[in-house]
C-alpha cells in the first residue's frame, strides 16, 4: 500500500552532505598555512578526543550553559591543536577562527551522490520537506552554499531546538513546523539510533540509509533500508 506521506524530514551529515576530506587533513592544512607541521592522523585523533570531551561537558554546543556554538567550536579546535603539541595562543586563536568559518562553506562539504536529484524529485512529487539535524546554526548557510537549502521549508538544528536526536522533542517540533501528524511524515537518515529508531518512536515512518554490509544485524525491515538515496521514491511509492 502506498504511504500517505505529506512531509519528509532529512538528516544532513552523511545523508545529504559529507566532509570532502578527513578533519585532520583540513586542520593540518590550516597549521601549514601558519608554518606549522602537524600530522593529519595525529590531529584527527586529537579532534576525536577534544570533540568527545567537549560534547560530554557541554552537550548540544553548550546551549543552555551560556556558550555560543561558535565559542564551543573555537574551544574544540584550540584543544585539538594543544593535544597535538601546538600551544601558542595567538596562532591557536587565528586557526580556530579560520577553521570555524571554513567549515561553514562548500570548501569542506560535498553533496552525496543522488542527493540533489532525489530532493528535486521529492519536491516535484509534492512532498513538503524539512531538515532535522544535530548541528549548530551554521547549517542554513552550509545548505545554501551547497545549493540544497531551497528544497526545504524549514531547517531545524539541535542548537535551535534545544534538543538533540534521538530526543523525541526535536521530532515533535519538526512535526509542528510541518503541521502534519506523525503518520503523515517520514524521516531519512543514516544513523539507526538517532534517525531510524528515534523517528519511529514518535510514530513517524523512517528510512535508514546504509551502505552494503553496514550494520546488517540491526532489526530493520528491508523495505525501510536505502542502499542509496536513489532508492527512496520507489520505496515510498511501492
Amino acid at each position: 500500500a502506498m504511504l500517505r506521506l505529506r512531509l519528509l524530514t532529512w538528516d544532513v551529515k552523511d545523508t545529504l552532505l559529507r566532509l570532502r576530506r578527513p578533519v585532520g587533513e583540513s586542520y593540518a592544512a590550516e597549521a601549514q598555512a601558519h608554518g606549522l607541521r602537524v600530522q593529519p592522523e595525529a590531529l584527527g585523533q586529537s579532534f576525536q578526543e577534544a570533540y568527545g570531551a567537549q560534547s560530554w561537558r557541554f552537550p548540544n554546543y553548550g546551549r543552555g550553559q551560556g556558550l555560543s556554538s561558535q565559542q564551543w567550536w573555537v574551544d574544540v579546535v584550540k584543544q585539538t591543536f594543544r593535544l597535538s603539541g601546538v600551544h601558542e595562543d595567538r596562532v591557536l586563536t587565528l586557526m580556530a577562527e579560520n577553521l570555524y568559518h571554513d567549515f561553514c562553506s562548500a570548501r569542506n562539504w560535498e553533496v552525496l551522490p543522488g542527493a540533489s536529484e532525489t530532493l528535486s524529485q521529492c519536491c516535484q512529487r509534492g512532498f513538503r520537506m524539512g531538515v532535522v539535524s544535530n548541528f549548530d546554526n551554521r547549517l542554513e548557510n552550509i545548505l545554501s552554499q551547497c545549493n540544497l537549502r531551497h528544497h526545504f521549508e524549514f531547517v531545524l538544528t539541535s542548537e535551535d531546538a534545544g534538543f538533540t536526536k534521538p530526543d523525541r522533542r526535536i521530532f515533535e517540533k519538526a512535526l509542528r513546523l510541518g503541521g502534519v501528524l506523525p503518520e503523515q511524515a517520514a524521516h531519512v537518515g543514516d544513523n539507526y539510533t538517532r534517525d531510524y529508531r528515534a523517528a519511529r518512536a514518535v510514530g513517524m515512518h523512517s528510512f535508514l540509509l546504509r551502505a552494503a554490509g553496514q550494520g546488517e544485524e540491526l532489526e530493520v525491515p528491508p523495505e525501510h533500508v536505502l542502499p542509496t538515496l536513489r532508492h527512496l521514491l520507489a520505496l515510498i511509492e511501492r
